[in-house]
């Protein structure tokens, strides 16, 4: 199969930082929004565009706590979204809409992992639905907002799309639950929605890629307790980080920001990243958790979902008008 996953030679790598991959690169003018943008690997991505002269939106559901965070980050403001409420998710678009701004960089960077079977709105997984469905309603309301000059929309993947392609049969767990392969449908389905929208808004001037930030110890393994991080050998006996190959969060922004900026990806879209590059498409026999796997690249795969998710978010801004 031909394809366009193969690296690029960016010159950045693993234990390159965000701050890294945006020297020399002047954002100024520019206005990002990025989802989850007060924690973990999120406010290292709000803090490195602020620097380089972004202006940052940080949607949050958590107000209050996002505010704190940013204090003193200048340039960034702060609205209101849950991406498990999809009245949440068009009332805030619905704000910066009607507030005349476009959007030059989307990082859809919020998510979940390794919850316990969860329902949200009419029963969908949360996974699914926080991870992949909130942030496909999100990127349409938005659709007006972004950038015609050329927008950029970053969904934030993870080498757990290994552990499960798309659940055609069963995608909302009805039928038994393992919190990993949820989890793995759900970034299966971040990398098939960024092929698929760049694929629908490229006419648009909308690019789209996705990203593996890497291991890196965040408040994202919060439903993981510390005996099973103890147990993957992640930490030690005294909680601290045990892994050499984990980066600091510093080095796991630096991929989605340098796939929302880089000059290198002019006139590219739909692709997978890693360690600041284009990732390579693996197999099984290739070392574990490495790469892109054929099933979150597969062009059809990726018009299967958008059109199962814009039955259930009941948007579709970048359908064909007659």
């Amino acid at each position: 199969m031909t394809t366009s996953q193969h690296r690029i030679g960016s010159g950045f790598g693993a234990r390159s930082s965000a701050d890294d991959v945006l020297r020399g690169i002047d954002l100024s003018g520019r206005l990002a929004i990025v989802t989850g943008g007060y924690s973990g690997l999120g406010l290292e991505t709000t803090r490195a565009l602020a620097r380089a002269g972004a202006r940052v939106v940080v949607p949050a559901r958590r107000r209050a706590t996002a505010l704190e965070a940013v204090e003193g980050i200048d340039g960034v403001e702060v609205d209101e979204l849950d991406l498990a409420d999809l009245d949440s998710v068009r009332a805030f678009a619905g704000r910066f809409v009607g507030s005349g701004r476009s959007v030059d960089l989307l990082i859809n960077n919020a998510g979940v992992m390794a919850m316990p079977l969860t329902r949200i709105g009419p029963g969908w997984e949360a996974h699914f639905a926080i991870n992949h469905l909130g942030h496909y309603a999100l990127v349409n309301h938005l659709r007006p907002a972004l950038a015609p000059g050329g927008a950029r929309v970053v969904s934030v993947s993870s080498a757990g799309h290994h552990f499960s392609a798309i659940r055609w049969d069963d995608p909302q767990f009805e039928h038994g639950y393992d919190r990993s392969s949820a989890y793995g449908q759900a970034k299966t389905a971040n990398a098939l929605f960024a092929l698929h929208l760049d694929t629908l808004g490229r006419e648009f001037g909308v690019r789209a890629f996705s990203v593996h930030p890497g291991s890196i110890l965040t408040p994202l393994q919060r439903h993981l307790s510390r005996e099973e991080q103890r147990a993957a050998g992640w930490i030690d006996e005294d909680g601290n980080l045990a892994d050499p190959t984990f980066k600091s969060p510093e080095q796991g922004a630096a991929t989605q920001v340098w796939a929302a900026t880089s000059p290198l990806l002019a006139g590219l879209g739909g692709l997978y990243c890693e360690n600041c590059d284009v990732a390579e498409l693996t197999t099984e026999q290739d070392p574990p958790l490495t790469g892109v796997r054929a099933h979150a690249t597969d062009p059809e795969q990726a018009a299967r979902l958008w059109e199962l998710s814009a039955g259930l978010a009941g948007i579709d801004a970048f359908a064909p008008t007659a």
